[in-house]
């Protein structure tokens, strides 16, 4: 490894600031790629208009001048001798540049060109002319104290140095794809000469990213698939059927498919890793309560491991109405539970007593230990990784595992992330639900607003109101405490205020929801933290101010704590100016449209609120626009996972093998 200390420049201060760009090594400074491209070209003078950007050389005229205009704000003046005229130039608060621009000097002036004053006020300065063509610079991410030139500068001793590169395209497939090498690759993308070699640069290093992450899906997915710990069960269908029967309600179509695959992979030998997701009130959880009980009829123990205390309460009750007629002993472990019942629930787990358990991440401490774990189902909020797989590995268990996600993944989104996973689908809702209907309002209609929530309170009905975050911010935001200083004024007479947010503690939100589902709290207030899972059945309005902050996906999420009975339902989303993708949620109410639309436009990273690309090894590729190559990509691993037997003994794969062994390692 080459350590950061070892290339010239960086100092101790230095290596802080490269460390918190999540580098730390020389071959990941390599591996840091630029985000875009400056195209350095002279502009043609003739043709910009007023405002435009410039790029210009010439010659400095003339002696520059200072201007003080505060004690603040500098600026110099000069002139310039160009190819077509003369121009002039201002620079901003760059006094220490002054004694270097000196008459007769060649400068390159990059700046905003006022045509009318034939002035230049300029933001970025080179000295010496332009070359004959077109100068392409990257720009990379920075840190307040690290400059693009320094981080340049660092990649270029290393490229301009003795180093090695790991490339990991199998040979032939580089031949078939004419695949330029990966050293001359990196070469070309930090320091580009030409448009054509970046474009093939660029190709080259998204394709080995994609091949390598589609390697090892389908490396992790044969593993689990034929895990030699695995359990196999003889489900008693008839059994399942009989309960089946007994619920309140008949399942959809959906629902009934997902349950038939489900207990396939229950039968089958070998480990199930698949993934449950369906729109919001599709009706989930009950497939994962039939799941529960068909490894309860197998003498298995299952854990249902969630991302709140709040959620996993509301599953906890939720389970002992749905078992009330089964023997099953079924426990609530979360942090808030006493030191006296966790005790009784250890000791319960490991005896085999307990049946089912359901709780947040204290279900994998380390003093939780099962006697016969069959089945972890697990929320969207706690995708059931290699981190946690490890976690029951460590205990001497290989369960089956089901994750749940309310968020609908797009086709091409499942390949990918879930990709080591087998997915079942839920589009239909339960009979007796009516479409949530949509309404997007600008701020200055609050008044509108007032009065339809006031129409809901009426009727007995309750509201949820969002705002994107807790406390006041430097921005114009509507922020929790706002909201509840307006709300009691609106309605403080009238209704009973609540407010919940992450900050507070877990008893307080719990003792705050249990009085919103009981109808003690008529408008609760909060932040996302009601996103996933909470279900009053009496809230029939939904109002999230400044909505255009929100992702859409996130925005569907929140709607969907409304519509969860038959009483028509509303949701408001308020933000200063209407948006394209804020009236697509007026539209509709389909979660995969606007998921494979929050895809298309947003990129894979943010249908979770969040940057994942680099979290799954992609540095440059990206799963949304690269999806063509992502598809050429899954071929050949594909391809290349079927003839990896033959490959075993070739030292030429040694290092694509390498990386799928640190995959073993951490099972």
């Amino acid at each position: 490894m080459l350590e950061l200390e070892t290339i010239e420049g960086i100092g101790p201060k230095t290596k802080e600031l490269i460390n918190k760009l999540g580098i730390n090594s020389g071959e990941e400074l390599l591996n840091y790629y630029p985000y875009r491209y400056d195209v350095i070209k002279r502009s043609d003078i003739q043709n910009l208009n007023n405002g435009d950007r410039i790029v210009i050389d010439g010659i400095i005229e003339g002696q520059p001048t200072i201007i003080y205009i505060n004690k603040s704000l500098k600026k110099i003046i000069f002139r310039i001798g160009t190819k077509v005229n003369i121009l002039n130039v201002t620079l901003y608060n760059r006094i220490h540049l002054y004694q270097e621009l000196k008459s007769g000097k060649e400068i390159t002036i990059i700046g905003k060109y006022d045509k009318i004053k034939n002035t230049v006020i300029a933001y970025d300065i080179r000295f010496g002319l332009l070359p004959p063509t077109a100068k392409i610079e990257p720009i990379y991410y920075t840190t307040a104290g690290l400059s693009v030139k320094q981080i340049l500068k660092f990649i270029t001793t290393i490229l301009h140095g003795n180093y090695e590169v790991l490339d990991l395209i199998p040979r032939y497939l580089s031949e078939k794809y004419n695949f330029l090498s990966k050293k001359e690759a990196i070469y070309n993308i930090h320091i580009p000469t030409d448009g054509l070699s970046l474009k093939k640069s660029r190709q080259r290093i998204k394709y080995e990213e994609l091949f390598m992450y589609m390697l090892k899906i389908n490396y992790l997915k044969a593993r689990i698939e034929n895990d030699k710990d695995a359990i196999s069960r003889t489900i008693n269908r008839e059994k399942i059927d009989k309960f089946i029967s007994t619920l309140s309600f008949e399942l959809t179509i959906d629902q009934q498919k997902a349950v038939e695959e489900i207990l396939g992979d229950l039968e089958r030998k070998g480990r199930m890793n698949r993934l449950l997701q369906g729109d919001v009130g599709s009706g989930k959880t009950i497939v994962a309560f039939i799941s529960i009980y068909a490894n309860f009829l197998s003498k298995y123990q299952s854990a249902l491991m969630v991302p709140t205390e709040i959620l996993a309460t509301q599953h906890y009750e939720e389970a002992l109405k749905v078992f009330k007629k089964v023997k099953m002993n079924i426990r609530l472990l979360t942090s808030s539970t006493s030191i006296k019942e966790k005790k009784e629930i250890y000791a319960g787990l490991e005896n085999g007593d307990i049946n089912l358990v359901i709780g947040t991440q204290s279900l994998i401490q380390e003093k939780v230990k099962y006697k016969k774990l069959g089945l972890v189902i697990t929320d969207e909020q706690h995708r059931f990784g290699v981190n946690q797989r490890n976690t029951f590995k460590e205990k001497g268990l290989s369960p089956d595992v089901l994750s749940m996600s309310a968020t609908p993944i797009p086709r091409s989104y499942a390949l990918t992330i879930y990709g080591d996973t087998d997915v079942s689908s839920i589009k239909s809702k339960p009979s007796g639900r009516k479409e949530v209907i949509t309404y997007f309002k600008k701020e200055k209609d609050i008044t509108e607003v007032l009065d339809m929530m006031k129409r809901e309170l009426d009727q007995n009905h309750q509201i949820y109101v969002v705002a994107p975050m807790i406390e006041e911010d430097d921005g114009n935001i509507e922020n929790v405490e706002d909201l509840e200083d307006k709300m009691n004024k609106a309605f403080g007479k009238i209704a009973k205020i609540g407010v919940i947010h992450g900050k507070l503690e877990n008893s307080k939100k719990n003792r705050i929801m249990t009085q919103f589902e009981n109808n003690k709290i008529n408008i609760l207030i909060s932040t996302t933290v009601i996103e996933v899972g909470v279900n009053v059945p009496n809230a029939s309005m939904i109002v999230i101010f400044n909505a255009n902050m929100f992702g859409l996906s996130t925005l569907h999420q929140l709607r969907g704590r409304v519509g969860r009975s038959d009483i028509q339902s509303y949701c408001l989303l308020i933000a200063k100016e209407s948006q394209e993708r804020l009236r697509l949620l007026e539209k509709t109410n389909d979660g995969f449209e606007i998921s494979e639309y929050d895809f298309q436009t947003r990129g894979e990273g943010d249908l979770f609120g969040q940057r994942q690309s680099g979290e799954i090894g992609l540095n440059m590729a990206n799963i949304s626009k690269d999806y063509k190559l992502l598809l050429r990509a899954k071929e050949d691993a594909d391809e290349f996972i079927n003839m990896l037997f033959t490959f075993e003994t070739n030292p030429e794969y040694f290092p694509i093998l390498n990386e799928l062994k640190k995959i073993e390692n951490s099972e």
